[in-house]
């Protein structure tokens, strides 16, 4: 799950998180990382995946449900082909993929009423979210 890096640098701290590590946040987490490897596996994108995997990120966003507004938060997923690690693409998913995965991790997850897909190559960003 990719809400908490690890670091084994006895020099620096030893975790660094994009934001509060709770239960809920585990639960909001877990269940739209299990919708993205349901949908990504099974797509036959075989090698031209490396990783994929969601991220919960720590805004919440205005949205509706049913006929108010609702304040919930935002879960961005992110693709990318890589040969070692050490730089990255994105990978451009497919539409209707991604439909998919935003659909169903707005009505199957709750708390989170907005999905975003992450463009970032490595460098400058990072492979994971930290």
């Amino acid at each position: 799950l990719n809400i908490a890096f690890v670091n084994t640098d006895a020099s620096a701290p030893n975790f660094v998180s994009i934001g509060p590590v709770t239960r809920p946040s585990l639960k909001i987490l877990r269940e739209a990382d299990t919708i993205v490897q349901e949908e990504v596996k099974p797509a036959g994108l075989g090698r031209k995946v490396w990783q994929a995997f969601a991220v919960l990120i720590p805004v919440r966003t205005v949205g509706i449900r049913g006929d108010k507004r609702s304040y919930e938060h935002v879960v961005a997923v992110r693709a990318v082909q890589s040969d070692d690690g050490m730089t990255a693409d994105w990978v451009r998913l497919p539409h209707d993929l991604l439909g998919r995965i935003a659909h169903r991790i707005t009505n199957e997850v709750k708390g989170v009423n907005r999905v975003v897909y992450d463009l970032s190559t490595k460098p400058p960003g990072t492979i994971e979210w930290e």
